[in-house]
Order: structure tokens, then C-alpha cells, then sequence
């Protein structure tokens, strides 16, 4: 089974292209800053930027609703190949190949990387100890 779920920023806008023909088709193509869920020796996140491509209504869909630094869930397939570059050298390539695509985080979503969400959580009054009953 080769399924992927990432869940991070547009690193930026969507860019998208069509395809030559009568039925010309959207390819898009963008980048996912992924949050390391650890943190490193400096006491910072790190982030993982995965380059993802999507096709048809799902490409322009991300490029309507989303832009750089927006927070988009993505899921889809692992695929890799190779090329070789103008100098000869092979070239490996891994992407996500993004099935669906989806709204992340509160009503601010789209705010271009601002901090700001809306959140459902309740807060919890310094020090209740007690375990949570599930």
C-alpha cells in the first residue's frame, strides 16, 4: 500500500500549468513545510519541505484557496523517478502525488502565515492532575 497524509504550510503559491491539447489538463505544483515533531539540539523545530504535484480539479482547487504559508492537509501517493540533467548526472526525483486536498486549522486559515487560529479547545486550570476519563 503507498499512501502519504502531510499536514503543514505552502512553502509558496501553487503554481499551476495546463497541458497542450483539447483537453488541456491542470498539473500543479508546490511545496509542504512539514513540522519535525521533535525538537533539535538548538531547541527548534525543523521542517521537512516535501514537493507535491496535483492534477485536474484538485490543482485548481489548491491554487484557489490556498497560497504560501497557508496550513493545507494533503493526502496521496509516494512516487519517485530519475532524469538525467544537462551535465549527464542522473537525478532521482521523490513527490507526493496529491490525491485530495483539504482546509487546515481555524477560520484564519488562509491569512498568508499569520499565527492566528480559532481553536475548539477548553482550557484546563493549573494543577488538575487528575487522568483523562478515556
Amino acid at each position: 500500500m503507498n499512501n502519504v497524509s502531510l499536514v503543514g504550510r505552502l512553502a509558496r503559491d501553487v503554481d499551476v500549468r495546463y497541458t497542450n491539447g483539447e483537453n488541456a489538463q491542470a498539473i500543479g505544483r508546490f511545496t509542504v513545510a512539514v513540522q519535525r515533531r521533535f525538537k533539535n539540539r538548538e531547541g527548534n523545530y525543523d521542517a521537512d519541505f516535501i514537493t507535491c504535484t496535483a492534477f485536474g480539479k484538485t490543482a485548481e482547487f489548491i491554487q484557489k484557496y490556498f497560497h504560501k504559508g497557508s496550513m493545507i492537509g494533503v493526502t496521496g501517493e509516494i512516487r519517485t523517478g530519475s532524469y538525467t540533467n544537462k551535465d549527464g548526472v542522473k537525478v532521482y526525483t521523490t513527490e507526493v502525488s496529491v490525491s485530495n486536498a483539504e482546509f487546515v486549522g481555524g477560520s484564519n486559515n488562509n491569512n498568508g502565515g499569520g499565527s492566528t487560529q480559532e481553536t475548539n479547545f477548553i482550557d484546563i486550570p493549573d494543577g488538575v492532575d487528575e487522568e483523562m476519563p478515556f
